[in-house]
């Protein structure tokens, strides 16, 4: 068994000014790290995490292994936060896929970034969110449906630079041929469900650039709240992967103007991480904050059209004069 075709997009969104999304696509490694602290440089820290995957060069497969790049990953992240106050409080999820030898792939991840296959034409997502709204259903206190639309879905409460230590689930997945796998950043999750995902890449089996673009196209159709990233790579009948092709591309994002992330009622697409003591509180409260939430944006609403009129009024004075 072998890797076939894979292929990777990045996309800025319909919403956000900057790209804070950073991948990794050199077999047999695929990396999606998804920054978030908006004017605390998440767009940094989803590079320094995909730096150190590119350095580790991941010759070494198995599950520990796996754990101990994400793991260095954290480190260089959570320093960079710890040394340098313009950075400070900033951190990225970041899920990743190894193919070994055999084909056995194996999934380190932290955060809300997914990865998926599709086998037999149909999707199974292989990691567990790391959010908030997760636990909520996990805990069965929230209904899947209701979780996709929960003003708390962009919480999570685990991430890469935020401590010095970070919990990585790490797993292995038998592979067989046929097997397509896709990671993604929750800007493409968020905005395309289950079903079109799995429509769009059944679609594009034969052509997966065709189907990672299909894949950004479908997230700025349902109005590009985040930034989007798609990997996405097969499983193909033939000799056993071999080590990295020093062309394959690897992509880190340049220094990018971002919006500050609010500590409070987040507005989709922004991103912030709870530490492990706050979920319980967190979870408490959950289902009082849509009503809060609505009336914060209100109250912001009221203070924009004040300001508005307010200048109308000084202009046409200013002429008047």
């Amino acid at each position: 068994m072998r890797l076939g075709q894979s292929a990777a997009r990045t996309d800025a969104g319909r919403k956000r000014r900057g790209n804070e999304d950073s991948y990794v696509c050199r077999p047999p490694l695929f990396a999606i790290a998804d920054g978030m602290g908006g004017a605390r440089a998440g767009e940094v820290a989803s590079a320094l995490a995909a730096g150190a995957l590119e350095e580790a060069r991941a010759r070494d497969g198995g599950e520990a292994n796996v754990a101990n790049l994400v793991r260095e990953a954290n480190r260089r992240v959570h320093e960079r936060a710890a040394t340098d106050a313009a950075t400070s409080g900033m951190g990225t999820t970041m899920t990743l896929a190894l193919v070994e030898g055999d084909g056995t792939v194996t999934i380190g991840h932290v955060g809300d970034s997914r990865a998926y296959r599709l086998r037999d034409e149909r999707l199974e997502q292989l990691t567990d969110d790391h959010s908030l709204v997760a636990e909520l259903v996990r805990r069965g206190e929230l209904s899947p449906e209701a979780a996709e639309v929960h003003p708390q879905r962009s919480v999570i409460t685990r991430a890469l630079g935020t401590d010095p230590d970070v919990e990585v689930d790490a797993f292995s997945v038998e592979g067989r041929a046929g097997d397509l796998y896709l990671i993604c950043s929750d800007g493409l999750s968020d905005m395309v469900d289950g079903v079109q995902i799995e429509r769009i890449l059944n679609t594009h089996r034969a052509d997966l650039d065709a189907a990672a673009k299909e894949l950004v196209q479908a997230a700025n159709r349902a109005g590009g709240e985040d930034n989007i990233t798609a990997i996405v790579f097969e499983l193909v009948d033939g000799d056993p992967v071999v080590a990295h092709h020093e062309d394959e591309d690897t992509l880190h994002p340049e220094d990018r103007v971002s919006l500050p992330v609010p500590t409070e009622a987040l507005p989709p697409g922004d991103t912030m991480v709870v530490s492990a003591a706050d979920v319980r509180t967190a979870l408490a409260e959950s289902f009082e904050a849509p009503q809060a939430g609505i009336g914060r944006h209100v109250l912001a609403l009221a203070v924009i059209v004040a300001l508005a009129v307010l200048i109308v009024v000084l202009v046409v004075w200013g002429l008047a004069r």
